[in-house]
């Protein structure tokens, strides 16, 4: 009789384990399955302040900002001027994302040591309506195949790779890649249609009511604190974590970039990393017009005038969006 391979046993199940969305957890005490309560990222209009919900066409929180220094050394974004030496040319705007799924957004970063330069991270679901939290990153379901680090310009400990911005060309190309690479989530702010959402987020004594007073009161990510060996952040239903136009990074450079016509794009999760109940709404744009100064088609070598951009149309929830 051919013994038991407990080990391939345990490979091969775990494999399976793999290939399934872990969209159900067996909950030991009770003896049943609960839904986990998965978090929907959705990307609000872009340019538009957080929790708007008027025209999109008509926010104004964008501008085109001209300025001496190519990089951002500070949490706020440094002065726009109108005389030279120009060094770069920044199309700045506002951008949101916000969580209408029927649970939070949860991560926690852990490292073991400080002489490791990064957190790793984990998600963590609430179970079943109204059910439990996982409160660290031991009990979290599941790994993240992103890292979070400190940012030295803003102080504090981001999540990479969790939105990008950039500029394309008609045919979809991308010619400008935003200089981003993280973020603090927190709850900022108060989405248009939260009432509406079943799951909503209320500060009251519930599980998740208590953890949006924590996202709310506390959502700066452990702020100056780069020996810190742990971290939590995340976005309750109801709430979205925006970043507006005039602080560090929060722009796309279109000082080379030919006249023309141009689609902004902001774009949650792309890679998809973190577990959410919908991918289809991670993506707004806005068509924009750029022309230099004089009709020129291409940029001057020395600028001194910036160009004059125009937005055409703004298409929340797409990624493509037509300039009529």
């Amino acid at each position: 009789m051919r013994s038991l391979n407990i080990r391939g046993v345990v490979g091969v199940l775990a494999a399976i384990a793999a290939l399934l969305t872990p969209v159900t957890l067996i909950a030991a005490k009770s003896g049943h399955t609960e839904a986990m309560m998965l978090p929907d990222l959705r990307q609000a209009p872009v340019g538009c302040p957080g929790g708007y919900a008027g025209e999109p066409s008509r926010c104004a929180d964008w501008d085109v900002c001209m300025t001496r220094d190519d990089q951002d050394r500070s949490p706020n974004a440094p002065d726009c001027v109108d005389s030279g030496p120009i060094k770069t040319v920044r199309l700045r705007f506002t951008t949101a994302e916000e969580n209408i799924g029927n649970g939070p957004l949860l991560l926690y970063g852990h490292r073991d040591s400080t002489n490791q330069v990064t957190m790793s991270v984990h998600q963590a679901f609430q179970v079943g309506d109204h059910g439990p939290i996982p409160d660290s990153y031991a009990t979290a379901q599941r790994g993240v195949d992103e890292a979070i680090y400190y940012d030295l310009v803003h102080e504090h400990w981001h999540l990479l790779n969790f939105a990008h911005m950039e500029l394309r060309k008609p045919d979809g190309a991308t010619i400008v890649n935003d200089r981003k690479n993280g973020f603090c989530l927190g709850d900022r702010y108060t989405t248009a249609d939260a009432n509406s959402l079943p799951h909503d987020a209320r500060q009251d004594r519930s599980t998740e009511g208590k953890l949006a007073m924590y996202l709310s009161s506390n959502p700066y990510c452990k702020f100056r604190d780069s020996s810190a060996t742990d971290v939590k952040e995340g976005i309750s239903v109801g709430r979205g974590d925006n970043y507006s136009y005039n602080i560090a990074l929060q722009w796309l450079d279109i000082t080379h970039v030919p006249s023309g016509t141009y689609t902004v794009v902001n774009t949650v999760n792309s890679n998809h990393s973190l577990l959410e109940s919908d991918y289809s709404n991670n993506s707004s744009a806005i068509t924009i017009s750029l022309q230099w100064p004089g009709g020129a088609h291409d940029p001057p070598a020395a600028v001194t005038v910036p160009p004059v951009v125009s937005l055409l149309n703004s298409c929340p929830g797409r990624a493509q969006c037509p300039a009529d």
